[in-house]
């Protein structure tokens, strides 16, 4: 039997093959983070007749930061062109469109765990259960590949609990020799925190909240940051060699320097170079 492989770069939002479905399915409130109220099955009104943004270039400065900060991890493409085999969302039957974006954020919530996924199979200590890992993705890769009334119905919450069973375990054996494996920030109320300079190698910040800490410097190697609020946290300088369970969406609403070290499977955000 040939193993499911999975590329990270179709774990990244290919707006071009998509039809616009997270301008359409998530709804977002009027805040610092949106800068209109639009509810959820609603096309947002940036939202081009060519599934573009039509102020894309613009979106920080027109008030839609979260815009920016958001990705789909593949899922937007994957529900456009596999699930509803390339139907435009305008001109397919309204059920086909109303089930398009009710499935869209469940297919979402499955390519975020093969992120997780994908990444635990690179990680040299988490060798002992390799196999289970690849047993783990090839299932959610499997279920992803549903069909529309299949996934309405997926119970994600069930199959994300074991799967978060493997990643507590690939967290353990990768911090296991690091000096701070100790450190247990797990779901900790970090908001605003002065941790400039902090020595958190091999730390567990899983679900953390450091929304607007003080990073500055701090030393993040082989850190769990899997679900860490990272909004508004000053990575500026701050070593994140090997930190694991990161994403780009965490990255983006963050803020950070030219000096800021990151780890190979994300990239360093556009607006870090100009400021917020």
């Amino acid at each position: 039997m040939q193993e499911t492989t999975v590329d990270r770069t179709e774990l990244r939002g290919d707006c071009g093959n998509c039809f616009g479905l997270c301008c359409v399915a998530l709804p977002f409130a009027r805040s610092a983070d949106f800068a209109i109220d639009k509810p959820a099955g609603k096309a947002c009104p940036n939202l081009g007749e060519d599934h573009r943004c039509g102020i894309h270039a613009r979106l920080r400065q027109e008030g839609f930061t979260g815009c920016t900060v958001y990705d789909c991890f593949g899922a937007g493409q994957k529900v456009s062109q596999l699930t509803f085999g390339g139907r435009d969302r305008r001109t397919a039957p309204r059920e086909d469109a109303r089930r398009m974006a009710e499935v869209f954020p469940v297919v979402r919530q499955l390519h975020e765990l093969l992120w997780y996924l994908t990444e635990a199979l690179t990680l040299p200590a988490a060798r002992p259960i390799r196999a289970e890992l690849r047993r783990a993705l090839e299932k959610t890769e499997e279920l992803t590949r549903l069909t529309p009334d299949e996934l309405a119905v997926l119970d994600v919450p069930a199959h994300r609990q074991d799967v978060n069973v493997l990643l507590l375990k690939t967290s353990e054996l990768t911090r296991a020799g690091m000096a701070g494996r100790k450190k247990e920030r797990r779901g900790a109320d970090l908001m605003g925190a002065r941790l400039k300079g902090a020595d958190l190698r091999g730390a567990n910040l899983r679900g953390a909240c450091l929304i607007a800490a003080d990073l500055t410097g701090a030393d993040l190697r082989a850190a769990d940051l899997i679900g860490a609020d990272l909004r508004d946290t000053d990575l500026t300088d701050a070593d994140l060699t090997g930190a694991f369970f990161l994403t780009q969406p965490q990255l983006n609403a963050a803020r950070g320097s030219a000096g800021t070290k990151l780890p190979e499977s994300v990239t360093r955000p556009v607006h870090w170079a100009a400021g917020r």
